[in-house]
């Protein structure tokens, strides 16, 4: 299970840092997806999909499974909440910053 401390907050940044990632994140969010349809997507090898998503998977962000020769991957939501969290102390500071400013003014 990932924690959601700033290590797995990290995880999750360098898995979204890539472009190919994101766009299987994204592709994912319209349904579950076969690694062969995602390389199709990406228009890359299945070998360098497997790569991606072998990130994505380490970061929790995707999940898959293998039925006989088949492996389906899923969006897991889950693996974003440590993302989420980190950039949500980083608005409440900032908001509180603003909100101190405008009393300034």
């Amino acid at each position: 299970m990932l924690k959601y401390g700033p290590e797995a907050a990290d995880r999750v940044f360098h898995a979204l840092a890539d472009g190919n990632r994101r766009a299987v994140v994204e592709r994912l969010t319209h349904g579950p997806s076969t690694v062969s349809e995602l390389a199709a997507h990406l228009g890359v090898t299945v070998a360098a999909t497997v790569q991606h998503l072998r990130v994505l998977q380490d970061s929790e962000l995707v999940r898959s499974e293998k039925t006989g020769r088949v492996r389906t991957c899923h969006l897991d939501p889950a693996g974003l909440r440590s993302a989420e969290a980190w950039l949500q102390r980083r608005r409440t500071a900032w908001e509180h910053r603003l909100d101190r400013l405008g009393a300034v003014r």
